[in-house]
């Protein structure tokens, strides 16, 4: 892939994660799909199944759950709810057909849900459905549709206010326009989107934004603007922790640069996205960098650097390649010449005991079925060795790895963080605790914290939200790692929190020892990084501005209280009684706005 498609294939998928709903953990699917299968469920069918098909990453059993959408739509009595099955069973079966590369089918399937809204007149979504067609005509390089699919898009979502889709659907038809090196119009596309961005308060979306801007500038040889934007969008995507569009932006700007001659620029991006890629351990990133300095120091006849970079190149590229696919078998068959030989000397044997030619054609005939045997006992013998092989490196990946998260390693070489716009964080800590354990010995300390720690993974379990780790007495969770915009992520973590504090007034109340502690809990909502660290023991972690404020709350609430930012506020002052605490100084964030939960 080159750079420049690359540079596309990031813009296209930023608008998939903000908009599709991926699951970060198979557990989920499963437990829906347990539910459907037992007739288990309080939610409407057309309900259930579409639920299981945005929450299963793999995407042919969302090919499954899809087509059974649509087969029960046939079903229903209520056109309403019929005309809903269709649409979403072929807006599942677009995503995942688009997923597995087969673009023409997925623009078949996504056209098919757009006839149901359109039956429907679910205006939302189809204002909505013309930016995946456009994405998915893009990604195939029909830049004619793409543009008819993104104007009528665009213009369908300014009439629904639908801002935040707007804003993605802005900023992807601008990323369309710089391939055509139609500058002003995507200049005037990504102004638009910026002012969205801003407003929305979308720190993602606005980074996007400026490393666009400055692609452009750059394209224009504008250099002191792209240098301006691009430096804009490194401190935001820095903030986020979002190391690899950052990369991928500076090795772009390398290639914009070369094309035009300008070697001196082409390596300062360069050596800038090389620096920055091993500062962050981006092992696909340096070997794509590494690959990028090779052809600029060929281009300016330096071959000896330039055999030393594609070296490394090639050190990296195979590095983060964690899964081979299982060699075929060789052909345990007789070579051509060989058999020519084999054929010739049984020639020449008929002729000089022509008397035993019958025998001689028996027993060859003998020895060919023997042969044949052998060699079928001998590729059976070693497609079951492979076998076994493949299921305990599978089995050893599942040791290591989520399922859905080893499925995508698995078919992909590597797993891609996503971004989240709208979470909801928590973090909660023993008051006393340190002190407590320095007299614990440490099968009463794991046994001590294993109980309070199981009992808070229940209850996560139960309210749908995700346990993402613990460190020391410090539990954290999150919810909301889906882009469902009727979700209740926020309600339901504040639900979660109450019976965590009730659980912990329970345990203070029944026990007759010192092993019962006060509990501080804060919470947060906002954006964050999700995604696996790590190249020995992988692990799976967010990251984040809404990560440090939801910490901040924790560490400035009171035992036995829930402190909550002013963004959580604003999600669930509907539901709970909050009371102002006003602003507290918070330690590098300055004076942020803290409420009680009420009990």
């Amino acid at each position: 892939m080159t750079q420049k498609n690359k540079f596309l294939c990031v813009s296209i998928l930023f608008f998939f994660i903000s908009n599709l709903v991926y699951s970060q953990g198979q557990e989920t699917a499963e437990k829906y799909k347990k539910s459907y299968k037992d007739g288990n469920y309080t939610v409407s069918e057309v309900e259930i199944l579409a639920l299981i098909t945005e929450y299963e990453t793999n995407p042919d059993s969302i090919l499954v759950y899809a087509n059974i959408l649509i087969e029960k739509a046939q079903t229903y009595e209520s056109k309403k709810e019929s005309l809903r099955a269709y649409r979403s069973g072929y807006l599942a079966k677009g995503h995942a057909l688009q997923s597995k590369g087969e673009n023409s089918k997925a623009i078949k399937a996504y056209l098919k849900s757009l006839d149901y809204a359109n039956q429907a007149k679910n205006k939302r979504a189809i204002a909505y459905l013309h930016i995946p067609i456009a994405d998915t005509y893009t990604i195939m390089e029909n830049h004619e549709n793409a543009g008819k699919y993104y104007e009528k898009g665009i213009r369908l979502l300014r009439e629904e206010k639908d801002n935040l889709n707007l804003a993605i659907a802005l900023l992807n038809a601008g990323d369309r326009l710089i391939t055509l090196g139609e500058y002003d119009k995507a200049l005037s596309y990504f102004s638009e989107s910026s002012q969205l961005y801003e407003a929305l308060n979308f720190k993602l979306g606005l980074a996007y934004n400026y490393g666009n801007i400055g692609i452009v500038y750059a394209e224009q040889g504008l250099h002191s603007l792209a240098e301006e934007n691009i430096n804009k969008a490194m401190i935001i995507l820095e903030e986020l922790e979002d190391y690899y569009p950052m990369s991928v932006y500076l090795t772009y700007l390398a290639d914009i640069y070369s094309d035009k001659g300008d070697f001196e620029r082409a390596f300062k991006y360069g050596e800038r996205s090389l620096e920055l890629s091993k500062r962050y351990g981006l092992k696909e990133q340096i070997s794509d960098a590494n690959l990028k300095l090779s052809q600029l120091h060929e281009s300016s006849g330096n071959y000896d650097k330039a055999f030393d970079y594609y070296q490394t190149h090639i050190k990296y590229r195979d590095s983060f390649r964690n899964i081979k696919e299982v060699q075929k078998i060789s052909n345990a068959m007789t070579s051509k010449k060989e058999a020519e030989l084999e054929v010739e000397k049984e020639k020449r044997k008929t002729q000089r005991i022509i008397l035993w030619s019958t025998v001689g054609v028996s027993v060859l005939i003998a020895l060919l079925a023997f042969s044949l045997f052998k060699t079928n006992r001998i590729v059976k013998a070693a497609n079951k060795t492979i076998a076994k092989e493949k299921e305990r490196s599978d089995e050893l990946l599942l040791n290591i790895l989520p399922e859905d998260t080893a499925q995508e390693l698995k078919d992909k070489g590597k797993v891609e963080a996503k971004k989240y716009p709208e979470v909801t964080v928590l973090f909660s800590d023993f008051k006393g605790f340190t002190s407590y354990a320095e007299n614990l010995l440490p099968e009463q300390l794991v046994e001590t914290i294993d109980h309070y720690f199981s009992n808070f993974d229940f209850i996560m379990e139960k309210h749908g939200l995700e346990k993402i780790k613990t460190i020391g007495d410090a539990y954290m969770a999150v919810g909301g790692l889906t882009f469902d915009s009727d979700n209740h992520q926020a309600q339901d973590m504040i639900l979660a929190a109450k019976e965590m504090n009730a659980f912990v007034k329970q345990v203070q109340q029944d026990s007759q020892t010192s092993a019962a502690f006060d509990i501080r809990i804060g919470i947060n909502t906002g954006s964050v990084v999700a995604g696996v660290v790590g190249t020995k023991k992988f692990a799976y972690d967010i990251w984040g501005d809404a990560v440090n404020v939801a910490s901040r709350m924790e560490s400035n609430s009171e035992p036995g209280r829930i402190n909550i930012s002013e963004s959580t506020y604003q999600c669930i002052k509907d539901d709970f009684e909050c009371e102002y605490r006003g602003e507290l100084d918070v330690k590098n964030r300055g004076r942020l706005k803290m409420y009680f939960v009420k009990d």
